[in-house]
């Protein structure tokens, strides 16, 4: 789960005695500075944070998001670590790690945001209760799968949610889904220029059905995934697929449903550039699936920031379209993007 402002300064000691000052005086000793955030990401990948702390548990999360918004420093909220890129510059002013993980499992499933999405998947399977079969081999935490309205196979999160209880601008409070204001990937929660907020927990609404169809449903989805995904550290699909109905129509290869619904996958799109095992140092697409930027072990932030420049502008020059991000670019990649 994130939530970010445009970071382009160091952090301030005017700004960090601020927030300090908000923080309950319990919670301030466990703030942390100069923290590397590669460990912390799915593409181990990263620089450090000027500031850094992990909260286990929901109000201490709740302080520290409202000390963050009333005091107005710069922040990055952190879960599974998943969808992320962050550049090697680092985060220049205060990461917050949400670990929370409480739940209260049923029909009506109450769940922390730093609860991460597959063990509730399999939870919920364990307990008889259909929905979240799409979320098998999807990484992250559940926070930050409402982020980015996390979804496969025509499925989404966004249609279980009943309520999300948010910190927005320094006020804890419950809000309907309309407040999310979801779209295909996407959520205010990824707008920089939304007022800030943050996810504490949210409220699914889950259907009862045999085990057996559950785990069955899940498996199918899984051998999919595997016979397709790669296995080296990835962020997930980096681009998001392509709504457009009439590229649909005249580009050869696609499945009648993919053109019935005007879309086009971003892995076809790379794959029919030629973009499948290009490099750049230890970054890569990988050989697997066209839509996988995969790190082989020497990859950094920006290495993986150039090769994707490098497919975007293939798909660009081919097809006339621009590829957007479904993995989010955090910090400073301007010197990078220069080069």
């Amino acid at each position: 789960m994130l939530k970010l402002g445009h970071m382009n300064s160091n952090v301030t000691t005017v700004s960090k005695s601020e927030f300090l000052s908000q923080l309950p005086v319990e919670i301030r000793p466990k703030v942390e500075e100069n923290v590397s955030l590669a460990a912390f990401t799915t593409l181990r990948v990263g620089g450090r944070a000027a500031l850094y702390i992990a909260c286990r548990n929901p109000d201490d999360l709740a302080a520290v998001a409202a000390a963050a918004h009333i005091s107005g420093i710069q922040h990055l909220v952190l879960g599974g670590g998943s969808n992320v890129c962050i550049s090697d510059e680092g985060i220049r002013g205060l990461v917050i790690h949400n670990l929370c993980d409480c739940i209260q499992i049923g029909e009506v499933t109450r769940v922390d945001a730093g609860f991460n999405l597959m063990r509730l998947f399999q939870m919920s399977a364990f307990q008889g209760l259909s929905g979240l079969e799409f979320a098998v081999g999807i990484p992250g935490s559940v926070g930050g799968a409402l982020v980015s309205n996390a979804g496969a196979y025509r499925k989404n999160i966004k249609d279980l949610l009943v309520s999300v209880e948010v910190v927005e601008e320094g006020i804890r409070k419950t809000v309907t889904p309309d407040w999310m204001q979801f779209s295909y990937r996407d959520s205010r929660l990824r707008d920089p220029d939304a007022p800030p907020a943050l996810i504490v927990a949210t409220t699914l609404r889950l259907e009862p059905r045999a085990k057996a169809d559950i785990i069955a449903e899940a498996r199918d989805y899984q051998r999919q995934r595997i016979s397709k995904q790669p296995w080296f550290p990835s962020a997930g699909s980096f681009f998001k697929n392509v709504t457009d109905f009439e590229l649909a129509q005249r580009i050869e290869g696609l499945t009648d449903g993919m053109r019935a619904n005007g879309v086009v996958p971003a892995g076809f799109l790379s794959d029919a550039c030629g973009c499948r095992g290009l490099k750049v140092d230890g970054a890569e697409i990988s050989e697997r699936h066209g839509n996988f930027v995969i790190n082989r072990g020497r990859a950094t932030a920006s290495s993986i920031y150039k090769l994707t420049r490098q497919v975007k502008q293939r798909v660009h020059e081919r097809f006339g379209i621009e590829l957007n991000e479904e993995v989010m670019l955090i910090g400073d990649f301007s010197r990078v993007a220069t080069e």
